[in-house]
């Protein structure tokens, strides 16, 4: 059997403030998804909707933030959990980010599924950037896993301890397991960055397509569909609900849905 990769989160302080892998990961996520937002709608003659990007790209981070914190408190029905440090859930906050850029982009009266297509280029990258930041902290990681790539988080946000993956996640352990021991898992966010990586790949191949504006965003929500649905049935979680799917689960295929509908509303069909 492999020995575990042992994890230690990636923080350091600057005088009083303490900065987070976590925090250096979506700062780079985002301004790395400003960059190919940009370069792509300057590539495709809008240079309207490019200049418009820094105040679009500000308004998807601070959706992402509202939109991720009160995902998190319906999640857990704590209200106080919006002011807590963690709780930044991807899929509230790509909803809080759709929703905030669509106002600002009517707001400016440009056209949103104009930059929709590129958004669908940037997100991909952005995510897998942005998973890197939650392997940085040791959060969301996996189920128990004694495997290839399998870690330990003794100072994750939780500590993947028997104690947290029994009580907070209900993963079953034999009578007598210290509650203290740490459980090596499956390293998901690993997972998720590969993932995010391949989708930015094929995304990116197919930037030049002929379709109408927006079938490339469907691109990335059946990707992202299929990598949500798949992923997390390797994760620790503790929202599984009565039809054996987790609450991310059920979001990921009404997304997939999404993005199969674009794929056939906005695809170009050829002419005889």
């Amino acid at each position: 059997m492999l020995s575990p990769i042992l994890h230690r989160p990636a923080n350091f302080h600057l005088g009083p403030l303490e900065v987070t892998g976590f925090g250096l990961a979506v700062l780079a996520a985002f301004a790395i998804s400003q960059i190919i937002c940009q370069r792509e709608l300057w590539r495709r003659g809008f240079d309207k909707e490019a200049d418009a990007m820094p105040d679009i790209v500000l308004a998807a981070l601070v959706g992402t933030l509202i939109g991720a914190k009160t995902y998190y408190v319906v999640l857990t029905g704590d209200p106080g959990a919006f002011l807590s440090r963690g709780g930044f859930v991807f899929w509230g906050g790509f909803m809080g980010a759709v929703a905030l850029c669509w106002a600002v982009i009517k707001a400016k009266q440009l056209n949103f599924l104009r930059i929709a297509d590129v958004a669908g280029i940037a997100i991909a990258a952005g995510y897998s950037v942005g998973r890197t930041g939650c392997w940085a902290v040791g959060d969301d990681y996996g189920r128990p896993w004694n495997g290839f790539l399998a870690t330990q988080f003794p100072d994750g946000a939780p500590p993947s301890t028997v104690s947290v993956m029994s009580g907070q996640f209900g993963v079953p352990f034999p009578a007598g397991t210290n509650p203290s021991d740490v459980v090596a898992v499956h390293p998901t966010q690993l997972y998720e960055t590969l993932m995010g990586f391949i989708m930015f790949l094929v995304a990116w191949k197919l930037r030049k397509h002929t379709h109408k504006e927006g079938w490339l965003f469907g691109v990335y929500c059946v990707g992202a569909g299929i990598e949500r649905f798949i992923v997390e049935f390797f994760r620790a979680k503790d929202d599984a609900l009565t039809v054996g799917l987790t609450t991310a689960q059920i979001i990921a295929i009404t997304i997939f849905t999404i993005g199969v509908g674009l794929l056939g509303t906005r695809r170009r069909v050829a002419t005889a």
